[in-house]
């Protein structure tokens, strides 16, 4: 009995470390190549103090994170094909096809996607973000400080709304396609191809959330609260599952990329604001509080759509600490599951944090 338990725990931690090591290890090396290529040849064409040069940045890494993934997938065919024919959980004749059809938009779907990201946007981000703000003031302060002190951030600084107009709208579109790319795409979706497809959530959302904790390293935090790093990681965390659950039930990445860019376009005026020297109460006033009764009337006129979502996605997360798996057998293996889920997550995390990506 004891054998036998032994080896439900092996076979959970290899799917995980295979899928680790057969394409997030290729996946994250392959793109940190790809932006070498900017970050030596973008300093050689543009000043690091131009607004010029943050745009140019996250850009191209959109582009080569796009390019990138779907590449590291017939590499991995090609090098682990053996392996790999026995352990994939669905059927996927083309990984890289299926990643590149989770951008997909059709006459049919594009205004449900459209509809999905402005619910996600509203719903989700919008009053997190705002009560984030409200009732921890100083946070913006730590946030502004935190972000400028990136040469490609220097657009929040720019005393010209025009100049810091052009440059949030390219920027922010740029580095949500690249996060939620990673994020969503390749963790949450090919991850549920691998092994249990709430745990590809939980790992994603870890992942994620550890990318916004890593703030605590930074000196600058020494001058704050430790904790506020840790609003980051929970704020993080919570909308990393929410979009990774939506991500995995309609199969679209268009709507939390929507989402994600007008919210960072939100908070990028909240800094600029900021160093502006527009208090917060002013930004509210005229930003958070219309956009919040838009909020209110939306989730009244779509209320039966949002209440289906939400019963749905509860049912979704309550499997997660069930043990209805046809590998796990006791309460046992799904502790070891959700503590293994854990550890993946964080050397993921690791992995791409020494490398930058």
């Amino acid at each position: 009995m004891v054998r036998l338990d032994k080896s439900r725990k092996k076979e959970i931690a290899l799917k995980r470390f295979r899928f680790f090591y057969q394409e997030i290890v290729w996946a994250f090396i392959l793109i940190f190549i790809f932006l070498l290529i900017p970050l030596f040849l973008i300093p050689l064409i543009v000043d690091k103090g131009s607004p010029l040069y943050g745009i140019l940045s996250y850009s191209i890494r959109a582009i080569l994170v796009f390019i990138g993934i779907p590449l590291i997938f017939p590499l991995s065919n090609l090098v682990f094909e053996s392996q790999k024919r026995n352990i994939i959980i669905t059927e996927d004749i083309s990984p890289a096809r299926g990643y590149l059809k989770l951008f997909k938009m059709t006459k049919k779907n594009y205004k449900y996607q459209i509809l999905y990201g402005i619910l996600i946007f509203f719903l989700v981000f919008l009053p997190i973000d705002f009560f984030t703000y409200l009732l921890i003031p100083k946070m913006i302060e730590y946030q502004a400080v935190s972000l400028v002190f990136n040469a490609t951030n220097a657009y929040l600084l720019s005393n010209s709304y025009f100049v810091f107009l052009i440059s949030v709208i390219i920027i922010q579109f740029s580095i949500a396609f690249a996060e939620e790319s990673v994020s969503r795409g390749l963790l949450t979706k090919r991850g549920s191809e691998h092994f249990f497809s709430l745990s590809a959530v939980m790992i994603s959302a870890l992942y994620w959330g550890l990318g916004h904790l890593a703030y605590i390293l930074d000196p600058l935090s020494r001058s704050y609260p430790i904790w506020y790093p840790f609003i980051w990681f929970l704020q993080a965390f919570v909308i990393g599952i929410i979009l990774s659950l939506v991500v995995l039930r309609r199969k679209w990445l268009f709507p939390v990329i929507m989402a994600h860019t007008i919210n960072n376009i939100i908070s990028a005026h909240v800094v600029w604001s900021y160093w502006q020297g527009s208090s917060f109460t002013l930004v509210a006033l005229y930003v958070y509080y219309p956009l919040l009764i838009i909020g209110f009337c939306l989730f009244v006129w779509f209320y039966p759509l949002i209440k289906d979502s939400l019963l749905l996605g509860f049912k979704m997360l309550g499997t997660y600490f069930k043990q209805d798996h046809p590998i796990e057998k006791t309460k046992g293996d799904v502790i070891f599951r959700i503590f293994f889920d854990i550890i993946i997550g964080l050397i993921i995390f690791i992995m791409g944090f020494i490398i930058a990506i």
